[in-house]
């Protein structure tokens, strides 16, 4: 576990980013972390909440007093549970921006945030501001969906395309499943059935175990011929999966799911938390 564990969490008072909220602090209970909740100024988000102060005279205040309820809240929720504290930022400025300089600022561990996912009525996915983190940041990112409130991870579906990387990414999904005692499916996904990728997978999992060190632990190989998105969506669904998680250093297979058109992808996974390592 790292020391001094900063999670750092983005509120807009929405739905979506108080069940983010819910996350982060039970996360935060676990790895006995330092939990801060940010909000960036911005008029439009404000007139959501408040929508008789037009001009947003009494928005700081108003945004003040909003975030002194959370933090309250979360302190005699939480810090009895592990929790070591929890504190309110206030900035002003592009949120997406302002958000990503406090995370280097900070040093946060992790980005815990809310998206309201896939508006059927609208070319609005996912949110753009999520996406935009999502791609931007060098933190480690989990996107919590709107209607998802924090319950037991009972599975954790890692999925991969054997990188080096992984070796240490899976480390920190072992620590995270040891806190709630979860399965881990260790998924590589291929867009085809070769042989090569059967070779492949069993000597990379041989290379893998002794960094597992982890008994509740599955080595998944799958080919999609579609989407490898929707293949993974189509697993996380037959396998019961809790939260996909999934290393971005490769980028080319990273790409592949999520990075090209990003928000319409992420739609497919707006079911489940969604972690995405972005640090080893």
């Amino acid at each position: 576990m790292a020391a001094n564990f900063t999670i750092l969490c983005p509120i807009d008072f929405s739905n979506c980013s108080l069940n983010a909220l819910e996350y982060a602090s039970k996360i935060g209970e676990k790895y006995q972390a330092r939990l801060i909740v940010f909000h960036v100024l911005n008029k439009q988000d404000y007139q959501k909440i408040a929508p008789l102060d037009l001009e947003g005279h009494f928005q700081l205040e108003f945004v003040n007093q909003k975030l002194k309820q959370l933090q309250e809240a979360v302190l005699r929720e939480s810090v009895p549970n592990g929790l070591e504290d929890c504190v309110i930022e206030i900035s002003e400025g592009p949120i997406v921006q302002r958000t990503l300089e406090f995370s280097q600022k900070v040093n946060a561990n992790l980005l815990v945030v809310g998206t309201e996912g896939m508006n059927d009525f609208k070319e609005q996915v996912f949110g753009s501001r999520s996406s935009k983190l999502v791609m931007q940041t060098d933190r480690d990112i989990l996107v919590i969906p709107r209607k998802v409130y924090f319950k037991r991870p009972r599975k954790l579906v890692y999925a991969t395309d054997y990188v080096e990387e992984d070796k240490v990414a899976i480390q920190k999904v072992v620590e995270f499943a040891r806190f709630f005692d979860s399965e881990i499916d260790i998924v590589h996904v291929s867009s085809r059935s070769r042989v090569i990728d059967k070779a492949l997978h069993k000597n990379m999992t041989e290379e893998i175990k002794p960094f597992v060190n982890y008994e509740l632990v599955n080595y998944v190989l799958k080919s999609f011929r579609d989407d490898l998105a929707l293949g993974l969506e189509n697993y996380l669904q037959l396998a019961k999966g809790d939260m996909l998680v999934t290393l971005s250093k490769k980028k080319d297979f990273f790409d592949q799911l999520f990075a090209k058109n990003l928000s319409r992808k992420m739609s497919y996974f707006l079911t489940k938390p969604f972690w995405v390592i972005k640090s080893s």
